[in-house]
């Protein structure tokens, strides 16, 4: 095999080796598995609560604007036919996945992660200095040798020796 083969092949096993592609492969199985429990409340639960107020079958709700004219198998053959109740189906399924993801997934999975912190020892080491703060003092200790004069910087005094 050729070199250029080969660190096509390397890479591609490094890509699929990466933490993130497998755990959206494993989302994506979750999700798939979980979609037949959302559709079995919407099915089962929902659909029977709408059915009090009206028809299960959202389809069902229309708007015609303007003159609508149907055929004898139920078909708009003129005018505007609206169908909002698809729209407002599809707008329920999604509010009621997000609903139940959220409270079933998500939120039992950060209680989950919060008892998990706080039964975590505390690390009492000191934080080290970011870059950031060191050239910032480094600044300060530069300004206040140019100034003749001693700077108080988040460190602390800064003592800048003079050079005679």
């Amino acid at each position: 095999m050729s070199e250029e083969k080969q660190s096509i092949l390397n890479g591609f096993k490094q890509f699929l080796m990466r933490g993130n592609v497998v755990e959206l492969a494993v989302a994506v199985v979750i999700g798939a598995a979980f979609t037949t429990i959302v559709n079995a409340v919407v099915k089962g639960v929902i659909n029977p609560i709408v059915g009090a107020l009206g028809t299960q079958n959202l389809d069902h709700y229309t708007y015609c604007m303007g003159t609508c004219k149907t055929n004898a198998a139920g078909e708009v053959t003129a005018g505007v036919h609206i169908l909002w109740g698809s729209v407002l189906s599809a707008t329920m399924t999604f509010v009621i996945t997000a609903a139940v993801v959220y409270f079933l997934m998500i939120l039992p999975m950060n209680r989950y992660k919060e008892r998990q912190a706080a039964k975590a020892p505390v690390d009492a080491t000191a934080a080290e200095v970011t870059e950031i703060e060191l050239l910032a003092q480094i600044r300060d200790a530069l300004i206040s040798q140019r100034d003749g004069s001693e700077s108080d910087g988040p460190g602390g005094p800064t003592r800048v020796p003079s050079q005679k």
